[in-house]
C-alpha cells in the first residue's frame, strides 16, 4: 500500500484545524477563501490548458474523440462534462465521453477498489478502441490512481494523445503523457476530501477545454451557443432569443423561422439573413465547415 501522506491533497490545512468548532458563518468564510485559491490555481496553469484546447480541437476536427478517464469525484466530473456537450453544442454524443472506474453504476454509488485496478483502466481504453485521432484525458486529483494511470499508458500504446490532470506537484513516477495540467490547489478544508478545491479546479479546467475547443470548431458565434439543437422548452426559448438577437426579428417570428429550421439555430439565422430555404442554409453551412461567421461574412 502506497503512503500518500506527502501529497498536497492529503495534507492538513492549518486554517481549518478547528473546523468542527467554527460557527457555520466562520466555516463558510473559510471555504469561500479556499475556493478562491482553486480559481487562482487554474489561472496559473493557463498555458497548459491552452495546449490542451489545441490538442482536443485538432483531434475533434479530424474526426477523433476526447475520452475522460477517472475514478470517484474525478471520474464523475469527466462524465458530467462529457454529458453536457451534446445539448450545449449539438456535438455527437460519442465524440466526448467520460469513463469512470467501476462502470456507470459508480456515478451514483462508490464501487470500492475499482480505482486500484490499472488493468481495468487499460481494458477500458481497449473497449473504447482509442487510436491516433483520439485524446485520452486522465483525471486524478492526487495523481496516483492506478485506473487512470493504466488507461493513460494503454492509450499511449495505442497512439492516442494523452493528457494528465492532477492537483499535486511533480513526482518521479508520473505517467508518460503528452501534457500534464497541474493546478496546485493545496490541502483541503476537510483533509483529503478532493471533492472540494481539487474538484472545483478540475471542473473549471474541463469547462475551459471543451468550451474553447468547441469555439475553435465554430460551435459558437460571438458568445452565443448557436449550434444548440432545440429539444425542450428552455432550449426553444434560448434558441429563439439567439435568432432574434442575430437577425432583428421579434420573438414570434424568431420562433416561427426556428421551427422551419427544425430547431437548428444556425440554420434559422442563415435562412433569415440570406433569405433562403432551410436546405440552402444547411448547404452553405456545410460548405464552410459549419462556421456561421464565414457564412455571414
Amino acid at each position: 500500500m502506497q503512503d500518500r501522506s506527502n501529497l498536497l491533497t492529503e495534507r492538513r490545512l492549518p486554517e481549518s484545524m478547528r473546523l468542527d468548532s467554527l460557527s457555520i458563518e466562520q466555516a463558510l468564510e473559510l471555504m469561500n477563501a479556499q475556493d478562491a485559491i482553486a480559481v487562482a490555481a487554474v489561472a496559473a496553469v493557463r498555458r497548459e490548458v491552452a495546449q490542451a484546447v489545441k490538442i482536443v480541437a485538432a483531434a475533434l476536427a479530424a474526426g477523433g474523440r476526447l475520452i475522460y478517464f477517472g475514478a470517484g469525484t474525478s471520474g464523475r466530473l469527466g462524465v458530467l462534462d462529457a454529458s453536457e456537450c451534446p445539448p450545449t453544442f449539438s456535438s455527437d454524443p460519442m465524440q466526448i465521453k467520460g469513463v469512470i472506474a467501476g462502470g456507470d453504476g459508480a456515478m451514483f454509488k462508490a464501487v470500492e477498489g475499482a480505482e486500484d485496478n490499472a488493468s481495468a483502466g487499460a481494458a477500458a481504453v481497449d473497449e473504447k478502441k482509442l487510436g491516433p485521432n483520439d485524446v485520452a484525458l486522465g483525471i486524478a486529483a492526487g495523481g496516483t490512481t492506478p485506473f487512470v494511470r493504466g488507461a493513460l499508458a494503454q492509450a499511449r500504446t495505442r497512439g492516442a494523445k494523452t493528457i494528465f490532470l492532477c492537483c499535486v506537484a511533480t513526482a518521479a513516477d508520473e505517467p508518460a503523457v503528452d501534457l500534464i495540467i497541474r493546478p496546485l490547489t493545496g490541502p483541503e478544508v476537510l483533509t483529503g476530501s478532493t471533492r472540494l478545491k481539487a474538484g472545483t479546479a478540475t471542473k473549471l479546467v474541463l469547462n475551459q477545454i471543451t468550451t474553447l475547443a468547441m469555439v475553435q470548431l465554430g460551435k459558437v458565434y460571438q458568445n452565443l451557443m448557436v449550434d444548440l439543437r432545440c429539444t425542450n422548452q428552455k432550449l426553444w426559448d434560448r434558441g429563439a432569443r439567439i435568432v432574434a438577437t442575430l437577425t432583428g426579428l421579434n420573438r414570434e417570428k424568431s420562433l416561427e423561422i426556428l421551427k422551419h429550421a427544425d430547431g437548428r439555430v444556425k440554420v434559422a439565422i442563415v435562412m433569415e439573413r440570406r433569405k433562403i430555404s432551410a436546405g440552402e442554409a444547411q448547404k452553405l453551412l456545410d460548405a464552410q465547415g459549419g462556421i456561421l461567421r464565414k457564412v455571414l461574412g
